[in-house]
């Protein structure tokens, strides 16, 4: 996967929105107002994903090309490298599992409101 699928594939959720909030390089994915993925557009392809914390220490320990979110709270998010050593189909599922735990956080009403768009 890389750079531009990532974002086809972010934005293709529902209630989506992407901007960059903390330089012209860091592309930010939210849901409700809140992140659930951002890369950065310079440098080695990767993402960093929202992970429940024991799925998140599985990965890493499965997978090298997954380790704690860099510059983010090590115990709930990753950091996803595209290197093309994870199935395209493992990186979808985490953007999802992601996706979905950022969603449920947020208020019932404004989980409503993107959900019925």
């Amino acid at each position: 996967m890389n750079i531009e699928e990532l974002r086809e594939y972010c934005i293709s959720k529902k209630g989506v929105t992407e901007g960059f909030p903390f330089d012209e390089v860091t592309l930010v994915f939210k849901v409700g107002g809140k992140m659930f993925a951002l890369t950065n557009l310079d440098g080695e392809p990767s993402v960093n994903l929202k992970c429940d914390p024991e799925k998140a220490i599985e990965l890493r320990e499965q997978y090298s090309a997954i380790i704690p979110g860099y510059h983010m709270s090590k115990l709930h998010w990753n950091t996803v490298y595209m290197d093309r050593s994870l199935p395209e189909n493992l990186i979808k599922e985490l953007i999802d599992l992601s996706y979905q735990l950022v969603l449920a956080s947020l208020p019932k009403a404004k989980r409503n409101e993107v959900l019925l768009g």
